[in-house]
């Protein structure tokens, strides 16, 4: 087993300022409310990991986790970044606060004017108020305007990057001018990250160690929201060249002895059994595996929204359990909330408390009578029980045709015209269309919240380096950006 680095405690003192414990822990600590880690992984396929089929990439911490706890085999979180934590933030459809989409990207873009709601009430607040100590160590992507940062929005912690880490001037060509990347603690800069990302994976780890150091005798909320394996992809040095599946594998798999460190950490202090911990995915695979699912991040395929995830929770989840009943990540808020005795926002969310089915009833119906597919502000599918049918009227049976292969619409027009139905109750209660509230003419619906919005001209967190004035500040360039690569060029393997 690979460990924590004399390398990375030297950065960590001389450049990033990690604060890692240097003695074994010991000790017991007994705690009235659990600890809750989760692991969100960035573009994670469902086929990525052995305890969802993967051949290619080794990550025997996590099918450990699997054996000894629960997979659940249809958590759903969204296509893409931005959506998918706001989600998981606020447990909520994110068409209800505005964060479906970016300002005017896909996803939220360096110096976007938009972001979180100060009104939005997060995971970590709820829990904050309960007594807990919360951190976020990795990828925030819900605006990084000073307003909009996790500092504001519950968190007494936060190490890591305000977006997704292909938004840097080291992206190929940049054809849209990325300003330098930084590396934030508590709303300040660090440092700025170079192009080679390498660090990253540890540096979190790290991090994430010594956030258990610092909390580990009073109840504790740590999400890790990891940069990898969004591209640009980079394995620390004790894992380049180690795997069979090039970079991408050598990334899963320091990922994965990522999981087995903060597991031995809860060991070490004798609190794994008082700490649920959830390994999942933001959304479907880039360049990873989809499994036997069809399609791919950014789409409303099962293999777009469909992700590996784990519950692991020894003396409370049955070992070797499998929930196969739709879940998602609108579930966290409610379902953390409850387990900490607190009382979660129920007239704003979307997500079910789904304690219960962590503590072995996985026999129970799951309390979604439908799950709605969204593409940006687009209704693009509805699921029910068993079946799933896309708003160009085509029906599969996911019991038996997981990668949606066979359109039973036609022989199943009395399941069609149900689903039918729930889309239309989707539009009256979520809404359907084109990015609003620019496009005239659009009608948000009555369950829509304000959108996070600053009024002022927003700025880098920092300036691009021999610029000044407006351009220093200038956000990326919107829009579709053509870009002719140079004679011989060579697009970058890690992309």
């Amino acid at each position: 087993m690979f460990r924590i680095r004399h390398s990375l405690v030297a950065l960590a003192l001389a450049t990033v300022g990690l604060s890692c414990s240097a003695d074994p822990p010991s000790g017991r600590h007994a705690l009235d409310r659990p600890n809750f880690v989760l692991i969100f992984i960035d573009d994670m396929g469902y086929g990525d990991i052995g305890a969802f089929g993967s051949t290619q990439n080794r990550t025997p911490h996590l099918d450990a986790m699997a054996e000894g706890g629960m997979r659940l085999t249809s958590f759903y979180a969204q296509p893409v970044c931005t959506p998918s934590r706001a989600a998981l933030m606020t447990g909520a459809y994110p068409i209800r606060n505005g964060l479906q989409t970016g300002f005017w990207h896909p996803v939220l873009m360096p110096a976007d004017p938009q972001g979180i709601h100060p009104d939005e009430i997060t995971v970590a607040e709820v829990l904050k108020g309960r007594g807990y100590a919360t951190g976020i160590i990795g990828k925030w992507h819900l605006g990084d305007q000073p307003e909009f940062l996790p500092n504001n929005h519950g968190f007494d912690y936060h190490f890591g990057l305000p977006y997704s880490n292909d938004m840097s001037p080291f992206m190929p060509l940049n054809p849209r001018n990325h300003p330098p990347l930084p590396l934030l603690r508590n709303g300040q800069v660090i440092r700025e990250v170079p192009e080679d990302q390498s660090f990253l994976t540890e540096a979190y780890t790290a991090e994430s160690l010594a956030f258990i150091d610092r909390h580990h005798e009073s109840p504790f909320f740590l999400y890790i929201p990891h940069s990898m394996v969004h591209v640009p992809l980079w394995a620390g040095e004790d894992f380049k060249g180690s795997s069979n599946n090039e970079v991408l594998g050598d990334c899963i798999e320091e990922l994965d002895w990522s999981v087995g460190e903060i597991r031995d950490r809860l060991e070490q202090y004798g609190i794994a059994n008082n700490t649920l911990v959830l390994f999942t995915s933001d959304n479907g695979p880039a360049r990873g595996s989809a499994g036997p699912l069809r399609g791919r991040k950014g789409t409303t395929f099962e293999g777009g929204l469909r992700v590996p995830a784990v519950a692991y929770w020894p003396g409370t989840i049955p070992p070797g359990t499998t929930y196969d009943d739709i879940a998602t990540t609108m579930d966290i808020l409610p379902t953390f909330v409850a387990l900490a005795g607190a009382e979660a926002p129920m007239d704003r969310i979307d997500g079910h408390d789904i304690s219960s089915i962590l503590r072995g009833q996985v026999g129970t119906p799951s309390p979604y009578d439908a799950f709605f597919y969204y593409r940006g502000y687009e209704l693009r599918a509805v699921r029910s029980g068993e079946w799933k049918l896309h708003t160009d009227g085509t029906l599969y049976n996911l019991e038996s045709d997981v990668a949606e292969s066979k359109d039973l619409a036609n022989d199943q027009p009395e399941v069609r015209d149900r689903l039918l139905g729930l889309l239309e109750r989707a539009r009256g209660t979520l809404g359907d269309g084109p990015t609003w509230p620019e496009m005239p003419g659009i009608e948000l619906p009555a369950s829509a919240r304000p959108i996070g919005r600053i009024e002022r001209q927003p700025k880098l967190l920092i300036p691009r380096p021999g610029a000044s004035g407006d351009e220093a500040h200038a956000p990326p360039i919107r829009g579709t950006v053509e870009v002719t690569p140079p004679p011989g060029y060579k697009r970058p393997e890690n992309w």
